[in-house]
């Protein structure tokens, strides 16, 4: 794959996964919860996660417009992503009430930390993506 579709794929997957991000986790809490949730009854974690989660979204959409300029959120995003999976997995595997979290937003993260990772340039191909970019938008 060329580096332009790379870029291309990417501004897509930073779409998708801002606006699932964004609008997302809320309804697949309600409709899946042992998915999704992590508590039964009240509590405050829900909203919380929501909030941070969508903030996240909207982050992502705006780097959708240009990637390069925001590879820090980017890596930020596939680390993350791979720390709160792995912790969650963890955590499902010793409370037999939270399997479900192993076919829920446990893959889901380590699927958003792959795809961003695969698509994302890296290295000096990053560095001569963004010295074009801004040769372009220079001239």
């Amino acid at each position: 794959m060329n580096q332009a579709a790379r870029i291309a794929y990417l501004r897509i997957a930073l779409i998708c996964i801002g606006l699932i991000a964004l609008v997302c986790f809320y309804p697949l809490m309600i409709v899946w919860p042992s998915g999704w949730a992590w508590h039964t009854g009240y509590s405050d974690y829900p909203l919380m996660i929501v909030g941070i989660y969508a903030t996240l979204g909207v982050f992502l959409l705006i780097a959708a417009r240009n990637p390069l300029e925001h590879l820090s959120l980017i890596w930020f995003t596939v680390w993350s992503s791979i720390v709160h999976g792995a912790i969650m997995a963890v955590q499902s595997l010793m409370h037999d009430g939270h399997l479900g979290h192993l076919l829920g937003d446990v893959p889901a993260l380590f699927i958003v930390a792959t795809v961003l990772a695969v698509l994302t340039p890296r290295g000096e191909a990053a560095r001569m993506l963004r010295r074009a970019a801004w040769l372009k938008s220079s001239s």
